[in-house]
């Protein structure tokens, strides 16, 4: 077939290995299969977990294929370079517990699509440096970010701590304060958000129902407003999907630069390059020594200068 190189879209792409293809290496097998994988981009997609073959996982370009294999291409709407953690980004690190500052576009674990470049995989890469050879990182996951919300995070990396992390955040043991940019200006300084939220099957976004969802608990106090903005801290009891965007979209005040649920993209003439959430502060109990934590994510650059085209003040607010 001849390949012209056309970039291919966002979505997923299945095969059946024909008898022709029989032992070829999965590289080359993509690039005669479709004509917009080259084998350069092939290798890329491979490289980043993005190719499965047999309903498996494949990231060695030398795997052949044989007839009748199924393969399948994922692609999302990420770069094909995975974003790594670096050292400044890891805020605690003890035999038990690893907190991070987690940077918006990163995704917070595996999909289809990709497996190099989300958090998981980073921290399985560092855990496995420090290691000794044989042994498995292991690493519990009791919290997830959204892909464009940034800040802190928290993870378990022993299995003596495993068990209590996961209790303490099912059992709200855990205080959650996240920073989020909204449309507007909320009727009170402060509130509180309470629904059932579910998702809605044809959008995949949130929504509050009557019965049926999952209970979910909001609570948020205005730092500053402004004539076409306000800036809220966010307290979760509950700690549910898009819970924070859901509630505040409900409320007619969407958060800037979540186009999903209704958010402006632009505000004073400045594009909003993502959803402007922020997982400020993170408090809970150490699982193994009892021990009161508490951690504190910086804002990052394209939030704070969204709040500089705002002529927000953070005097007496960072701390």
């Amino acid at each position: 077939m001849t390949n012209q190189c056309k970039t291919p879209k966002p979505g997923a792409y299945r095969f059946t290995v024909d008898e022709q293809y029989n032992g070829l290496h999965l590289d080359h097998y993509l690039a005669a299969a479709h004509e917009a994988f080259s084998r350069s981009l092939a290798k890329r997609l491979i490289d980043i977990g993005g190719v499965h073959l047999a309903g498996r996982r494949m990231r060695r370009c030398s795997q052949t294929v044989s007839t009748g294999q199924g393969v399948e291409v994922f692609i999302d709407r990420q770069s094909l370079t995975p974003m790594k953690l670096d050292q400044k980004q890891i805020l605690y690190q003890d035999q038990d517990l690893i907190v991070i500052d987690k940077p918006a576009g990163m995704a917070t674990q595996p999909a289809p699509s990709r497996y190099q470049g989300t958090v998981y995989s980073e921290l399985q890469n560092l855990l496995q440096e420090q290691k000794s050879r044989g042994q498995k990182p292991s690493i519990g996951m009791m919290q997830r970010l959204d892909l464009d919300t940034s800040g802190v995070m928290v993870f378990s990396i022993h299995k003596r701590a495993h068990k209590k992390m996961t209790e303490a955040f099912r059992g709200r043991d855990v205080d959650k304060v996240y920073w989020a940019l909204v449309a507007g200006k909320p009727e009170t300084k402060e509130g509180h958000f309470s629904s059932q939220l579910a998702k809605r099957r044809s959008t995949n976004l949130m929504v509050s129902v009557e019965r049926g969802g999952k209970q979910a608990d909001t609570l948020y106090r205005t730092l500053q407003s402004m004539d076409q903005a306000s800036l809220v801290e966010v307290k979760l009891i509950t700690g549910r999907s898009h819970q924070i965007r859901a509630h505040f979209s409900e409320a007619g005040l969407p958060l800037l630069g979540d186009t999903a649920y209704g958010g402006p993209q632009t505000i004073n003439g400045v594009d909003v390059p993502r959803q402007m959430l922020h997982s400020r502060e993170l408090s809970f109990n150490h699982p193994v020594t009892g021990e009161k934590m508490t951690f504190n994510a910086p804002l990052p650059n394209d939030f704070s200068n969204i709040l500089k085209q705002l002529d927000v003040s953070l005097n007496g607010l960072e701390g």
